[in-house]
């Protein structure tokens, strides 16, 4: 035997032993009321969240934000809600958007436990928008407020792979003194609407 025979022998005889994956079936938490621990999370990360019957409650909402009546620039991916003067499917470059005042788009699932919304970025003409705007906008369906982050990736495992993101508020930084920034390096207030 050769002396690499001995060594991959000696490799192979201490080898660890095959052990089953864990079950991972009972992680995770599960509330109550799912939209209202997503509603006391969002606002804990400087969010505010909205509850309306439909879309039109929700346009009645979006009109009523303090950022609205001002905004010059409004760009609205959601059909009937926010009146949007920025129609992004003309933008060309990303950088045409600067002064985006207010930007409504369509958040496809919503996450008790961190007040996350999960963004698919395929369906934006540029994934600039969601952290050039000033203000945010997610609508989210009120029945797709899952518990956890393992509900939310066990929802998103069939879809195609591509970009997207979960958004948890407006933007923020905290530095060693823990002094905390809202809206350093993007929107400087995130609203979520649930809708039904």
């Amino acid at each position: 035997m050769t002396a690499r025979e001995e060594m991959l022998a000696a490799l192979r005889r201490s080898a660890p032993r095959e052990t089953p994956l864990p079950d991972l079936s009972r992680l995770g938490v599960k509330f109550a009321d799912p939209a209202e621990q997503f509603a006391q999370s969002l606002a804990g990360v400087g969010g505010t969240c909205l509850r309306v019957p439909d879309l039109a409650g929700a346009a009645r909402a979006i009109a009523e934000l303090p950022a609205y009546p001002t905004a010059r620039r409004i760009a609205s991916l959601v059909p009937g809600v926010g009146q949007g003067n920025v129609d992004l499917a003309t933008v060309k470059e990303p950088r045409e958007l600067e002064g985006l005042d207010l930007a409504v788009l369509r958040g496809e699932l919503a996450v008790a436990e961190n007040g996350a919304v999960w963004v698919d970025a395929r369906l934006l003409p540029h994934r600039a928008v969601f952290v050039i705007t000033e203000h945010l906008v997610l609508v989210v369906d009120a029945a797709a407020v899952v518990n956890d982050m393992h509900e939310a990736y066990a929802r998103l495992a069939d879809r195609p792979v591509g970009y997207g993101l979960f958004i948890s508020g407006p933007s923020k930084t905290a530095d060693i003194e823990q002094a905390l920034v809202i809206g350093a390096q993007g929107a400087r207030s995130c609203t979520v609407v649930l809708v039904g």
